[in-house]
This record gives C-alpha cells, structure tokens and sequence, in this order.
C-alpha cells in the first residue's frame, strides 16, 4: 500500500512539473514557441527509463533484472536516450499549449528538427511555429434568411446532355479549307514575352478556341483573336498581366502571346446509334436520356444545396471580424491552395485536370485567399462549437465517390491523399459543410425563381 502511494506521488510530481516555455506572437492566427527542458528533468527520465529497463533486460550471463546498471547504460544508451528525447519533447510540446490555452491548427513546423537532441550537458532547447485559432465572435447563427432557386430540368437541357456525351465520343477531323472558328480544336507552339524576353513557352499546345487561358493567362476574346487564322500563321495577342501573377515583378505589365498555328480541328459529333448506345451501357435512347436527367437531378441537388451553403458563408464573412495577417505565410497560402484542389475534386473535376490547375489556384487574387482563410477560420469554430465531425465511413464514402470520377481504386486514392496532405484537407472541408448545413437547418428558407 505505502509503494503504491510513493508510485502515486512521484508520477503526480512529474505530472506538475513545469516546462519553462516562453510564446512569441509572429501575427494573427501564428504563434512561435520556445521551450527549455532542464539537465535535472533530462536527468531523471534518462534514470527512470535506464531502471525500468534494467528490470527487464536480458543480458547473457546475468539474471534478469541484476546486470549492473554500468553495462546496461552503455548497450542501450542510443536507444533509451531516443525514447527520452521522444517523451519529453511530446511531453513538454502538449504542456505549452495547454499551459497556454492554444487551439492548434494543422501540424506544428519545428525550427532544425534534426537538431533536436538530448545534449551530454545542459538543458534542450527547442522552438516551433504553430497556426492557431485566432479569437473572435460568432455572429446569431439561428434563423438566417436563405433563398433557395427552384429549377427545373427540361428536354433542353437533356439535349445538351446528349451533346456533350455525343462529343466526348466523337472524331476530331482536320481542316484544310478554312482558318480558325470558335470551337475548333488547335495545335499550336506559344510563347509569352513581356519586355521582349520569354517567360513562358509550350511547344505543341492543344487548346480549344474559346474564352479561357492561355499558358496561364487569362484571353476572354480568343475566339475573336484566332478567327480566319491559318496553319502556318502566327497571331500576337497583347493581354495585362493581373496583379495575382504568381511572379510579382511582372503583375501589371503587358504579355505578347505569340501564337504559331500548325493545323485545326473539328470535332464531328457520335452518332446516336446502336453502338453509341451499347458503348454507354444502354440499349435504346430513352433509357439513356431517362439516366441522364437522374444525373443531372443529383448534380441539381448538389448545387442548390451550394449555392445556400454560400450564403451561409457569405453571411459569416460579413458578421466576423478576424485580424488577419497582412501577407500569408507559405502554409497559409499552401493550404488554401489545397482547399480550392479538394473542393473542385469534390465538385467532380478529374485529378490530372485540378493538377494541372495548380498554378491558377496559387495565383488566385490575395483578397480571395484572405477570404478562404477567414472562413477557414469561422468554421473551425462553429464545427468545435457544435461538435460537428466526420467519421470514417463517411470520409471513406466521400474518397470513393472521387476515385469512381477518376477511375481509380478507392483505397489507392486515400492512400495518395494521405501522402500528399488532400486526405487531411478533404476531412476539414467535409466538417465544414457539414457546420454550414447545421446552421441551414434552422434557417429560413425561401423558395425562389432561379433567375432572381
């Protein structure tokens, strides 16, 4: 009884025990840590683990838990000096932001981690930078005023359907007789110059002639720009590069985009026949048309429940004030990289197609980013406020939905995103539209025309 109470106090002692740690403030939302783990507390771990283990180690030629404490020190000194830097390190990480009443963010960053050590002499030092949950109020979340577009799905629509499928499955023909119309499919060489010198070029480039980006600017009129151009020629298009360019030292400045045309083509629609039909799973028209509205009823149903999500959202934006950092650290700017990658994934864009978006994503407009960040915020505390959650099951159901949109194996595509970091962000997002959908089920809801 009288070991168990000495067992009792030592452990309770140990527990008090407090870690000098000292917190710097590096802005809104971040926070630099610095802790200090003295010789004596070194010191007596290192003895407590050593005679633990003499307890239980088995060396030849003695009886077990009587080698001398001299030997057992020099055999397994690496290995318990590992486990003790492991332990006080966690021990004393936990302490700080207990201690310090820190609501963690994502992984903590540690400054020369390979440095940490247990030193011969003196104390460990060690310092980390964390992202934490910056202080502010929650707006009346209870009763919010939310409009809800009704829409309907008509033939129209359905045909359209029918059109895409149709020109997924269709040829691309070459043409000869004519220059560059929109929607012509083009090979071409590009190269973007500002000042005369290239700062972009991608030989072979296949693009569709309509608005959209070319080497990674934005040319609404390409369809105007391209119209009547032939094989062989070449047209100089003058766009302002937007102050969200990745590379700040060109953001305003005027890019020529040369673009040397090397042939056209025109896709020729599938034919709705037998073997269209088969290719898709079906035997007649109106069982494919029939699936096609059920898809795109789903889709609907999706995006109405987005489009009250995002006034939800803009609702929260406009009633919380957070200070923010005046410019993003790199993790906060990576990480609403990521949340803009798992979001269109989760919207049903293939993976090589949100890959191959990244550097639009990064080079996003810094009020956007602010904003993604601040509602990243906002509903992190809601979802704790809440306890709202996402268990496995509904986590592993979102992850195939993405793989079956990818052809891929579900648990090949989690195994992926836990590698790359998306798993973590898929998780987080999940969480928060399930806190968005909470507050929508107190709110008010009206029925709306969908063009008003």
């Amino acid at each position: 009884m009288a070991e168990n109470e000495a067992t009792g106090a030592v452990a309770e002692e140990e527990e008090k025990y407090q870690y000098p740690v000292k917190v710097e403030d590096l802005g809104p939302g971040e926070k630099k840590i610095h802790v200090e783990i003295p010789r004596e507390q070194i010191d007596k771990k290192l003895a407590k683990q050593f005679q633990e283990l003499r307890k239980q180690a088995m060396i030849p030629g003695f009886r077990a838990g009587h080698a001398p404490q001299k030997l057992i020190e020099k055999r397994f000194s690496h290995d318990v000096k590992e486990q003790v830097r492991g332990e006080l390190i966690s021990e004393s990480y936990q302490q700080a932001l207990e201690k310090n009443s820190l609501q963690v963010i994502g992984e903590p960053k540690f400054e020369n981690p390979e440095s940490i050590k247990l030193p011969d002499e003196g104390p460990l030092s060690y310092s980390f930078e964390v992202e934490v949950q910056p202080d502010f109020q929650l707006p009346p979340l209870t009763g919010l005023k939310i409009r809800r577009p009704k829409i309907t799905i008509d033939e129209t629509n359905i045909d359209q359907a029918m059109t895409n499928l149709r020109s997924q499955q269709g040829t691309l023909l070459p043409i000869e007789d004519r220059g560059v119309e929109g929607g012509d499919f083009i090979h071409a060489d590009v190269h973007v110059k500002v000042d005369g010198n290239v700062i972009k070029h991608q030989h072979g480039a296949q693009m569709v002639v309509r608005p959209g980006r070319v080497a990674g600017l934005q040319v609404d009129d390409l369809d105007i720009q391209l119209a009547g151009l032939k094989p062989g020629a070449e047209k100089i298009i003058t766009v302002k590069i937007p102050e969200e360019y990745p590379d700040e030292a060109l953001r305003g400045k005027d890019a020529q985009i040369e673009i040397a045309l090397k042939d056209i083509k025109k896709m020729e629609l599938a034919e709705v026949n037998a073997q269209f039909l088969s290719d898709l799973g079906f035997t007649n028209e109106k069982d494919l048309r029939e699936a096609l509205r059920e898809q795109m009823e789903l889709k609907l149903k999706d995006d109405v429940q987005r489009i009250m999500q995002e006034q939800v959202s803009k609702y929260l934006l406009e009633n919380v004030h957070i200070d923010l950092p005046a410019k993003l650290s790199d993790r906060q700017a990576d990480r609403v990289v990521s949340r803009r990658s798992v979001d269109l994934m989760m919207r049903g864009m293939a993976r090589a197609e949100v890959d191959a978006n990244v550097e639009r994503l990064r080079g996003s407009a810094r009020e956007e980013a602010v904003r993604e960040l601040k509602l990243f915020f906002v509903l992190q505390k809601i979802a704790n406020d809440q306890n709202v959650d996402v268990d496995e099951a509904e986590l592993n159901g979102r992850i195939a939905m993405i793989a079956a949109q990818n052809e891929q194996r579900p648990e090949k595509l989690k195994q992926e995103m836990a590698g790359n970091g998306s798993l973590t962000n898929l998780y987080v997002q999940m969480r928060e539209q399930k806190a968005i959908d909470k507050i929508l089920e107190t709110a008010q809801i009206e029925d709306i025309a969908a063009d008003s």
